[in-house]
């Protein structure tokens, strides 16, 4: 290939990766297709997935492998994600999402340039090989950091990871730790962090706790009582066969709460509107994309305008603790809301309006996270 050619081909895909809606587009990607790593924080998967965009995109300008200092990233990121309880497989399929999404749009941008197919392909290979000395040094760190944990008599998540299985192992993981096979199981999600929180779970008796998927997880027999200072979300009665399902129902308990600011034990029961909508990313996607044109009409008061909505929605439309909450005055949680309504034509006052209105904000903001958590 000629050098021009080359250059060409690396400035469209330097042009791909610098595109704002990528890197949120890929997080969005990677937390709906790999559950084991939809614990983390998005900030945290944008902040690696840049960082490695950026390293493989110098590599393909200058025609080489990984450097020593690029592989050395790479070896903390699977130290990282070992010590998370993230599985090396959930960590190397998350990269194989934000591949595919990648070479995906460059193949569409590489058609309308007019670029032809066989110079994109000379790319993919030399970034192949560079992919494959990164997964290499990943895996062997992910496993010598996995090795050390696992040494040091932390059999916690293996046994966690048994239970979530259902079915007989579930069963026989239960009885291994100490848990009673018979009257039902409480499933608790939360965020590393809460010294507390997890003091009182290591004082429960019968109680499994481990860190799992970049979450801090505890199954117990009985209901958690005490208070916490940060959200968790809460799951069950449940048998040792489905408490898969349970996880997965305080997982978006979790979310459910995050998104409204709540915080103490909260069980997915008393929040199941707002976890169906937090689990219903391609229904979000389709919603956003029905009112694309807002954001562009409303430019730097999407933000503001969509907390105000949020904040009066979540205040029972009192305008009065809307504006308290913001620190605004009540006029102007008013004026936002009706500039909503101008925008979106959606009728906030109504009760399905309500919800559309909300989850509409909802992924506004999330966006604007993803956004500045990449930048």
């Amino acid at each position: 290939m000629r050098r021009e050619d080359w250059g060409s081909v690396v400035d469209l895909i330097e042009r791909v990766v610098g595109e704002d809606d990528l890197l949120p587009s890929v997080v969005t990607g990677v937390r709906t297709t790999v559950p084991e790593v939809a614990g983390l924080a998005p900030a945290d998967i944008a902040a690696h997935t840049r960082a490695l965009l950026a390293a493989a995109t110098r590599a393909l300008a200058a025609g080489r492998g990984p450097t020593e200092a690029e592989l050395s990233f790479v070896a903390e990121l699977g130290h990282t994600r070992a010590q998370q309880g993230v599985p090396i497989e959930a960590v190397l399929g998350a990269i194989h999402v934000s591949e595919r999404a990648i070479w995906s749009r460059a193949r569409e941008a590489a058609a309308e340039a007019g670029i032809e197919a066989r110079l994109l392909l000379d790319v993919r290979e030399l970034y192949d090989d560079w992919a494959e000395a990164v997964r290499a040094r990943l895996i062997k760190a992910h496993r010598a950091a996995d090795t050390g944990r696992h040494s040091a008599g932390d059999r916690n998540p293996t046994i966690l990871r048994r239970l979530f299985e259902g079915g007989s192992a579930a069963a026989l993981a239960a009885a291994e730790a100490g848990l009673p096979v018979t009257g039902g199981l409480w499933v608790l999600v939360a965020r590393p962090g809460d010294g507390g929180l997890e003091h009182m779970l290591r004082d429960r008796s019968q109680a499994l706790t481990g860190q799992l998927d970049g979450l801090l997880v505890a199954v117990l027999p009985q209901a958690p009582t005490a208070r916490a200072a940060v959200a968790a979300g809460l799951a069950g009665p449940a048998e040792p066969e489905e408490l898969g399902t349970a996880r997965r129902l305080a997982l978006a308990a979790l979310a459910a709460a995050e998104s409204t600011g709540r915080t103490g034990v909260v069980h997915v029961a008393d929040v199941a509107v707002l976890a169906a909508v937090a689990d219903r990313a391609d229904l979000s996607a389709v919603l956003t994309e029905r009112h694309r044109p807002a954001p562009t009409a409303l430019g730097a008061h999407t933000g503001p305008v969509a907390l105000a909505v949020r904040a009066w929605l979540e205040a029972g439309r009192d305008v009065s603790a809307a504006a308290e909450r913001l620190f605004v005055h009540p006029n102007t949680v008013r004026n936002r809301v009706q500039r909503f309504a101008e925008v979106t034509g959606i009728d906030p006052h109504d009760t399905f309006g309500a919800l559309n209105a909300w989850w509409l904000c909802r992924s506004w903001l999330v966006s604007a996270e993803g956004a500045q958590g990449a930048g």
